[in-house]
């Protein structure tokens, strides 16, 4: 009888930092994306598990019928293997990897493919919008020259908590926190100036290709979008010896949160005002709220968002069990009023 392939994870959390604390070799973390038609998505999705689990691959990848994204890492001796599985599949031949700025930090913990309605979710229902025709692709010389012309807009397609701790300069960056309501906000802050040069950036460029191809379907002529985003404009800058005009931290949706670009710190602690770009989740599990807080609030508040949050973390588990359905904390999300007001907090101590 055949064996049954396993495909998911059966370790739990603790036995996950386990395995890769024992790991000896360094490994590559790097993101991809390609969009195509994929008939079947769920029988890829176990395909991809089944091949790639025993290659040592760690990371977040999602499906669709659009196509594949994917964040990984890979022991390093593994990665020809796995970049050469990759390329054996017809409509990934070829695919940029964009490889990490901090390419050997632990990242990942586990494998999960998930099949998803869309690899970026858009909000869009327009069977006219092909996705395959978007913005022209600018490499980082080009984008260094087009910003430096009158009048060009540059997009920052990222939601706010990203561009908040790194942006190209000048960079129009909505208050907003997912895809799907940004396309229309950037549409309508786009209105008066569609003849415009319009260059759009994200994180590895899956976002940009998306929007540019939208923008250019709404009539906007003039849509580019910076090829392999910022990871790949980094690194042709470092490679050609030219300015970032990037400046401060990327984002980045693993455990090392962020990788440095440039030496600048353009955000501040949400609580005091000291400038810092450290972010991280509330410890307080029940809030988990993304904020940016320096190190001398993070020992002060023991890494929470506010001394409800620090209390409420220092309870017994019993306790905190029988409160938390009764409590209500700042929630998951951030916009510029939650940061003003745990600012304004912060300047009275948060009693």
């Amino acid at each position: 009888m055949a064996r049954r392939r396993q495909l998911r994870n059966l370790l739990n959390e603790e036995q996950l930092r386990a395995r890769l604390s024992a790991e000896m070799e360094p490994r590559v973390t790097f993101s991809f994306y390609r969009y195509a038609q994929i008939a079947d998505p769920q029988a890829f999705r176990d395909d991809c598990y089944a091949a790639w689990e025993s290659l040592g691959v760690l990371g977040r990848v999602y499906i669709a019928h659009e196509g594949i994204n994917g964040q990984v890492s890979v022991p390093s001796s593994n990665f020809p293997a796995y970049r050469d599985a990759l390329y054996a599949v017809d409509f990934m031949d070829g695919m940029r990897l964009n490889i990490a700025i901090e390419a050997d930090a632990p990242s990942f913990l586990k494998l999960k493919i998930k099949v998803r309605p869309k690899i970026v979710a858009d909000g869009l229902n327009d069977a006219t919008f092909d996705v395959t025709k978007r913005g022209r692709h600018l490499s980082a010389p080009e984008v260094n020259a087009l910003l430096e012309q009158e009048g060009t807009i540059v997009v920052d397609m990222r939601n706010h908590y990203e561009s908040e701790v790194g942006y190209f300069e000048g960079a129009i960056r909505p208050d907003i926190d997912n895809f799907r309501d940004l396309l229309p906000a950037v549409e309508e802050m786009l209105t008066d100036h569609r003849e415009a040069n319009i260059v759009m950036y994200c994180t590895g460029g899956i976002r940009c290709e998306k929007a540019s191809a939208y923008y250019l379907h709404r009539g906007f002529p003039n849509v580019a979008m910076v090829d392999g985003g910022i990871i790949d404009y980094a690194r042709q800058c470092a490679a050609l010896g030219i300015e970032s005009k990037y400046l401060g931290k990327n984002f980045v949706f693993d455990e090392r949160r962020g990788e440095r670009i440039t030496e600048h710190i353009v955000s501040h602690c949400h609580q005091c005002g000291t400038p810092t770009d450290r972010q991280i989740d509330c410890a307080n599990v029940a809030c988990h709220l993304l904020f940016v807080q320096c190190p001398t609030c993070a020992a002060e508040y023991n890494d929470c968002c506010s001394t409800e949050c620090r209390d409420f973390h220092a309870l017994p588990t019993e306790e905190k069990a029988q409160q938390r359905t009764e409590r209500v904390f700042n929630g998951q999300k951030y916009g510029k009023a939650m940061r003003a007001s745990l600012l304004e907090k912060g300047v009275a101590r948060l009693e």
